[in-house]
């Protein structure tokens, strides 16, 4: 069946994975990539599939409706796929407006034209990707996420993911409008920007300068190789029960000083340094403010209703993660813009 996919946020580091799956893995869907390319939208990304024939990026506001209407119109839009946010915590404590603005009134111009659009609502689809930091922070070592946990958001980034969420789910009851959600865990892999913690300790390792860990480096995130969470969007977008949930984790718990020690080791390998040589890089840095202890999903969902499961383990994920991060310091230096160093001086060298 031919579709004409929108997929928001198609620029960015999940977003380009999943454009690249789709482009590839569906010859007769036409994909439309949407992407205002904010700091953390790079075309880079998709230089390998820029060509394709299925594949047209659209620079624009996912917040600017007229813009939206036009694209809908003009491409005879019948799928979203909902990536676009403001997804970075420390910088929703500096502006959280800007993550009001993008995550919330750009999630609810989408649904806007989406309804306006899909009057008899066949063969359409609004799938939505959120994150796990909606449900707030477990702080025992027992408990999981799931679908029908509380929201509990603790930052201004995942207030305004748990609005969009809420948002999405109104409009399926309010009007009907076909949808899905997934809230996924802490996702890794090539293309991730590098203010994140694995790329930026990568980035600080290569160049000897301090890798700063919040706090003692106690919080524990679920890690997810983001191939695998790109084939698991993709199941669920056409397999995935019109108004459910679905939770997407690593089954992968790492505390961050242990992951970063884990790192220097690859690290120290790759580079032909002395083992633990990396590891006296480690700086511990005032914690942040409202730190969530721990995430955990269970995503036995996913695994029983859609025969998904990671497929790849964490020690082989970091070091291909290492690896193209080494073999694409083009992408990297490119990438780390003057905004970016500006960002990291306020962040962590204060």
């Amino acid at each position: 069946m031919k579709k004409n996919i929108l997929i928001t946020g198609g620029a960015g580091f999940i977003g380009s994975h999943v454009v690249r799956l789709f482009v590839n893995k569906y010859p007769n869907y036409n994909i439309f990539n949407l992407d205002k390319l904010t700091y953390a939208g790079n075309l880079l990304n998709l230089t390998d599939i820029k060509n394709s024939s299925n594949y047209k990026f659209i620079k624009g506001d996912i917040c600017d409706e007229n813009f939206v209407d036009k694209v809908f119109n003009s491409y005879e839009i019948d799928s979203v796929i909902h990536l676009a946010a403001e997804s970075h915590v420390d910088r929703s404590i500096l502006n959280p407006m800007e993550f009001i603005n993008t995550n919330i009134i750009g999630t609810v111009t989408l649904l806007n034209i989406a309804k306006k659009y899909w009057t008899n609502n066949q063969n359409n689809l609004f799938y939505h990707i959120s994150t796990d930091e909606v449900y707030g922070s477990l702080e025992n070592q027992i408990d999981f996420f799931t679908e029908n946990t509380s929201y509990d958001p603790k930052s201004p980034y995942s207030a305004a993911k748990a609005s969009s969420d809420h948002f999405v789910r109104a409009y399926k009851n309010t009007f009907n409008l076909p949808i899905v959600i997934s809230n996924c865990s802490n996702n890794y892999g090539p293309n991730q920007f590098p203010e994140k913690l694995i790329p930026l300790a990568i980035n600080n390792i290569k160049n000897q300068k301090p890798i700063p860990i919040y706090g003692k480096g106690e919080n524990i995130r679920d890690w997810l190789y983001v191939e695998d969470h790109a084939k698991a969007i993709d199941i669920i977008f056409h397999y995935g029960k019109n108004g459910e949930t679905y939770n997407i984790g690593g089954s992968n718990e790492w505390k961050n000083i242990d992951l970063i020690y884990l790192l220097c080791k690859i690290m120290d390998k790759k580079l032909n340094r002395p083992e633990y040589e990396s590891a006296k890089l480690i700086s511990f840095v005032k914690d942040r403010a409202g730190h969530d202890l721990r995430y955990a999903i269970d995503s036995s969902k996913i695994q029983n209703h859609l025969n998904w499961k990671p497929e790849m383990t964490f020690e082989k994920g970091l070091e291909k993660t290492v690896d193209w991060y080494l073999s694409n310091e083009e992408w990297l230096n490119n990438t780390i813009s003057g905004e970016y160093k500006n960002y990291y001086k306020k962040q962590y060298e204060n």
